[in-house]
């Protein structure tokens, strides 16, 4: 017998998009130079990789987020302590959806989405800058 699943992405995400604020494209371009407010690349390495990544823009894989985000856990990141605005973004703004209303739901504010994501972005002009390697020393 197949699973039978009763709250479905869409479902899920409708929530999210009721529950937090997006930003479009073209708006988060404005703000990229802005000091109070960090962008999160919640993208797969290989899609950084193979598309590029917004300057300045913290990478967080999707996977560590609420690791990433709880100051209680060992996994902590400084940044995620910081007195900013946080616009999460991903490929084509689903996954950053889910990412910014977890984040909220944690406490994280404010927070905020990219909506159509990367996509957007490079649509809309915005720089974009190839991924380097991080050398090893």
């Amino acid at each position: 017998m197949p699973q039978s699943i009763h709250r479905g992405i869409k479902q899920m995400m409708d929530e999210a998009n009721a529950e937090i604020e997006t930003v479009s494209a073209a708006d988060a371009i404005e703000l990229l130079p802005n000091d109070d407010v960090v962008i999160v690349d919640i993208r797969d390495p290989r899609e950084i990789e193979r598309d590029g990544k917004i300057p300045g823009a913290f990478s967080c894989t999707r996977g560590m987020l609420e690791f990433w985000i709880d100051p209680a856990s060992p996994y902590a990141k400084p940044i995620f302590q910081e007195d900013k605005k946080f616009i999460f973004h991903c490929a084509g703004g689903m996954r950053s959806a889910l990412a910014a209303k977890t984040a909220q739901d944690m406490g994280l504010k404010p927070v905020a989405h990219m909506g159509g994501g990367f996509a957007a972005w490079r649509d809309a002009g915005g720089p974009i800058e190839k991924w380097e390697p991080k050398k090893k020393d």
